[in-house]
């Protein structure tokens, strides 16, 4: 019986770490029915008491299954007696192609990040075995030290912060806490089904753990691969502010500059100058990146995840993909981002659609700028039409004066390289 007050203990630290010394008013809770978000759910409601703060709590029904239902119910009832509010939020994507759980745990994170509004934490209940686990699965896979990190305590998902307050803790010490409050919880079938990666991984953590490798022991080198981790962002991060240049949301390093750092910070800039540009959420596969960085080192360009390389002769630039915005569109004043990334407003020009100037674009501008963006450079930039007649393009100081910015969690590409 002393385990509950001390895992209240630990979990009020957790709490404090992530979120203070000024609380939020509201923070969200994912929770799936399932042991470890059934905990986080009765730790969380017990914690509010001492620091008041508002508790809002999603359930993500994928539609997979028949029991998900129940468990979605299961966690719509304890909340009621709990006082809190719960949404169901329901997905219907799966087309039966590619990696199931991976879809689902992208549409999971799309879901919550529509449902969360203006609030920007979400508690998601990964424990210390979930952490174990993704460490085999990426060792498994042969990952450097980003993958090795796995899990951290918190993470910036464009607007949404993802916050993991119970990634020290076990997962059968979860269950002791819900089996002495005599909190309800869902056993998911999935998690016997040896199909799944994750699932093997657990059964196999089992046998390494009886051979004196636990999840604790795991951890701890995830959280040394995490310190390494950040250095070798910084360590980017620092040449990317001597070396690079960024105008209309493209990248310009300076090739000999970058032939000049070693090879793992070349890595670091060309992907995080590749998301950065496209607005990726992930990082391009290392198979494909080494072959882009190779091609680059020699002189020859590429695409890769939504941007485009181009090696001119002092420098390495980094652009949008023109072919990967074809058909994509947007509304002035609707207060919707353009590629999700750009917002653009002005008086007079609500309504009108915004997309890529392409080649179109480009040639009903007549009078185009000295030093401005050239043909290729400039396909790929906001502008805004009035069906097929170019209005106003900023950056190529065309049409009315307008608003025309990137959106996002990170102001420039330094930024970007510390936190991804």
């Amino acid at each position: 019986m002393t385990e509950t007050p001390a895992l209240d203990a630990r979990f009020a630290a957790a709490m404090g770490q992530l979120l203070g010394p000024d609380f939020p008013a509201e923070i969200g809770l994912a929770v799936s029915g399932g042991g470890d978000s059934m905990a986080m759910l009765a730790l969380a409601h017990n914690w509010t008491r001492a620091w008041g703060v508002g508790l809002r709590v999603v359930t993500v029904d994928h539609g997979l299954r028949p029991e998900a239902a129940d468990e979605a119910r299961l966690v719509a009832e304890e909340c009621r007696q709990l006082g809190w509010q719960h949404d169901i939020l329901r997905w219907d994507g799966w087309d039966g192609q590619g990696n199931l759980q991976d879809a689902a745990r992208r549409a999971r994170l799309g879901l919550i990040d529509q449902w969360r509004g203006r609030m920007r934490d979400v508690l998601f209940a990964h424990t210390a075995d979930d952490q174990a686990e993704t460490l085999l699965m990426r060792l498994r896979r042969g990952s450097g030290v980003d993958g090795l990190s796995a899990m951290a305590p918190a993470r910036q998902g464009g607007g949404m912060r993802i916050l993991r307050p119970l990634l020290q803790e076990r997962r059968e010490t979860l269950r002791f806490h819900l089996r002495v409050l005599r909190v309800p919880f869902a056993e998911d079938p999935s998690n016997e089904d040896q199909r799944f990666e994750r699932v093997r991984m657990r059964r196999l953590l089992t046998e390494l753990e009886a051979e004196g490798l636990s999840p604790e022991g795991l951890n701890a080198t995830a959280a040394r691969m995490a310190r390494a981790r950040q250095a070798l962002r910084a360590r980017a991060a620092d040449v990317a502010d001597r070396i690079g240049a960024e105008t209309w949301g493209q990248v310009t390093l300076d090739r000999d500059g970058f032939a000049a750092v070693e090879r793992e910070t070349q890595m670091r800039l060309l992907a995080g100058a590749l998301q950065y540009v496209a607005g990726a959420g992930y990082r391009p596969r290392a198979e494909a990146l080494e072959a882009l960085l190779d091609g680059c080192l020699g002189g020859k360009g590429g695409t890769l995840g939504g941007a485009a390389v181009r090696v001119e002769d002092d420098t390495l630039r980094i652009l949008r993909e023109a072919a990967a915005l074809e058909g994509v569109t947007a509304e002035v004043g609707d207060g919707s981002l353009w590629d999700g990334r750009w917002h653009l407003e002005g008086a007079g020009l609500e309504g009108l659609t915004v997309r890529m100037l392409g080649p179109r674009g480009w040639a009903q501008i007549t009078d185009k700028p000295a030093g401005g963006p050239r043909f290729h450079d400039a396909l790929a930039l906001p502008a805004i039409f009035d069906k097929e007649r170019l209005v106003a393009c900023a950056a190529l100081n065309h049409g009315p004066a307008h608003a025309c910015r990137l959106e996002g969690p990170t102001r420039d590409l330094p930024a970007f390289l510390l936190s991804h």
